[in-house]
């Protein structure tokens, strides 16, 4: 189905090229970009496919025989007239109506009869098929383990050097660095904005000379990192780049993940620097970039994690997380790429909370959704490109700092909810992690309990074991049919950027975290020693302390680079940076790198973007 939609000027996000485009990287393209409604959230297109999950959810039973259907349904009616009443009449149900985080009403008991409709070849398939339910992967944990990565990264360089050496010393599989506030804003240590927040909440880097100091002694050609950095991406996977060149690697063996989801900033978690349009084109030079550069590299890392700990539902998170990663599909189209190159390079990071089953099934859901979209939407056909692989952390926002050591526990539960919904890559919180930054200690209990799961309890040894429950399939059918309930709302808002400018996306998160808040205040949710079984307790734990002297070594550093640098070269890299970042028809990437090898900062490189592109204010939700 092809659609045609006409736009105002104000109505496309941005005119990124010509006819036959030439890039820096050698790389043509066609066409315009348009606003992402046009080929994805596509006039009608949701709302059809809408109607066929809601359908198929009506269809007549295939896996199960009618006959035994209608006995099911006969000894459910007998048992809740003769066994459940009377029960009920001396030990009533606690509440009139069980709903699960997402608010969607929880029946007391599921049978067959809830999932009737269920072709298991079709909507289920085995493991590593179309359409990915039960794993991408056909061996999955069988063939080896999930990724073990744990999120590191505060203070100086030198401090979280250390640290990434001493967990992968004790057994974790991939690196994740965090970065403090003003890297995560692209601000140097010494401007004023950062004052005071220099390491506090991951590590701060200032030039390449703050990477290479990170990445010491690790052998990057073995070691598959991840950076969570979004508005500065392009930067830090350039400099990324600049200390696998002084290890005399090449960009092409370099394997990992940045972030550079910059649409759920917009949506949850803040942190930009230029206005939406901005942004999206230095994405779209990245992907062009990597493509080419980089074909290890996962150049964005669509995130759901944000938008969750924003206060959104797991439905939601599920939804518009989803809704991001095709908006991606169509910036890699626009730019001239074929899907099979780049949507192997798409990676997924999502939440998990602590509704178990509605973990698990959101997990099954996704890999569904996208596989079909991918493959009826833009016709796929190469099934590397149909895979939803995904990277998923524990909540951050179920962590409490009251009883911190109940924390351990509830990592472990969200923790064994991700693996057994087949994620690739794992991060467990630390128990301390509502007081601080992890110590050395927590960090090691949160390592080892991924490592307790993956080898002490037998989850992996079978693939998706719990499939066929009746209640695991039908949560797993009703997410997938409220996500497409969320794409058609999205539509109906004039697009995914559009819902995004105007808030729409924004307030349906608030509504539901207000909901979820109101509920605690009256106690029909419960959270362990916040509103039940509280006690008095004085500080409970000890806490990782990032101290002034972070700061200062760092505004130390990046005055000595400043001085040591060739200014000249540094000019001149910055200067072509400013004339590509004018033509809408270049690449930004090539003078970025250039940039990054002559030691710009990364101040310097993020300003020259701030004073073309100019600044962005969100809109008001309430």
């Amino acid at each position: 189905m092809e659609f045609s939609v006409s736009f105002s000027p104000l109505e496309r996000i941005s005119r990124f090229g010509g006819e036959r485009r030439q890039d820096n990287g050698k790389i043509g393209t066609s066409g315009h970009l348009l606003l992402f409604r046009d080929r994805v959230l596509a006039k009608g297109y949701w709302k059809k496919v809408l109607e066929e999950v809601k359908q198929e959810r009506k269809a007549s039973p295939t896996t199960f025989d009618k006959k035994q259907l209608a006995k099911i349904k006969q000894e459910r009616v007998r048992w809740e007239s003769k066994t459940l009443k009377p029960w009920s009449r001396d030990s009533p149900e606690q509440k009139k109506e069980f709903r699960n985080l997402s608010d969607i009403p929880v029946k007391r008991v599921y049978t067959p009869e809830d999932v009737s409709h269920l072709n298991e070849t079709e909507q289920l398939g085995l493991p590593g098929e179309y359409p990915y339910v039960r794993g991408v992967y056909p061996t999955m944990y069988r063939g080896r383990p999930w990724t073990m990565r744990m999120f590191s990264g505060f203070g100086t360089p030198e401090d979280t050097n250390k640290r990434l050496h001493y967990l992968l010393e004790h057994g974790e599989t991939g690196l994740s660095i965090a970065f403090d506030m003003p890297t995560l804003y692209g601000y140097d240590p010494d401007s004023p904005r950062a004052e005071g927040e220099v390491g506090r909440c991951g590590v701060s880097v200032g030039s390449l000379k703050d990477m290479e100091i990170i990445l010491e002694g690790i052998p990057l050609e073995k070691v598959s990192t991840s950076m969570t950095i979004n508005a500065p991406a392009s930067v830090l996977t350039a400099m990324y780049v600049g200390v696998a060149e002084r290890q005399g690697l090449k960009p092409k063996e370099l394997r990992g993940t940045v972030q550079a989801d910059i649409l759920k900033e917009y949506i949850a978690q803040k942190e930009w620097a230029f206005p939406p349009e901005a942004h999206l084109r230095i994405i779209r030079d990245m992907m062009v970039y990597c493509t080419k550069e980089m074909p290890q590299w996962n150049y964005i890392s669509i995130s759901g994690y944000h938008i969750r700990e924003a206060g959104s539902s797991a439905v939601q998170e599920l939804a518009f997380t989803l809704a991001d990663g095709f908006a991606y599909v169509d910036l890699g189209i626009e730019a001239g790429l074929k899907v099979e190159d780049f949507a192997p390079r798409l990676s997924f990071f999502f939440n998990c909370g602590m509704d178990f089953f509605e973990e698990v099934a959101k997990f099954r859901a996704a890999r569904r959704i996208w596989a079909r979209v991918l493959r009826d939407k833009y016709k796929v056909k190469d099934s590397r490109s149909l895979l939803l692989r995904t990277h998923a952390q524990n909540s951050g926002a179920s962590l409490t700092w009251q009883q911190p050591l109940n924390n351990i526990v509830r990592t472990t539960i969200e923790a064994l909810a991700t693996v057994l919904g087949g994620t690739q890559s794992l991060h467990t919180n630390s128990y301390d992690e509502a007081w601080a930054l992890p110590s050395e200690a927590a960090a090691t209990v949160a390592l080892r309990t991924q490592q307790i799961i993956a080898e002490e309890t037998g989850v992996g040894d079978t693939i998706d074991p719990l499939a066929g429950s009746y209640y695991l399939e039908w949560l797993t059918d009703e997410m997938e049919e409220r996500a497409f309930q969320y794409f058609d709302k999205i539509e109906k808002a004039g697009g995914l950027l559009d819902a995004i400018k105007t808030g729409f996306i924004q307030r349906e998160i608030a509504e539901n975290s207000y909901r979820y808040q109101q509920e605690l205040e009256k106690g029909e949710r419960v959270v362990v020693g916040v509103n039940k079984y509280q006690v008095e307790e004085k500080k409970p734990i000890d806490t990782l302390k990032i101290n002034e002297e972070a700061q200062r070594r760092q505004v130390a550093r990046i005055n000595m680079v400043r001085e040591t640098r060739d200014n000249n070269k540094v000019e001149q890299a910055l200067d072509e940076l400013r004339k590509t970042f004018k033509d809408e028809k270049a690449n930004s990437m090539y003078p970025m790198v250039k940039a990054v090898r002559a030691y710009a900062t990364l101040g310097e490189i993020m300003d020259v973007g701030r004073k073309i592109f100019g600044e962005y204010k969100e809109p008001p939700i309430l």
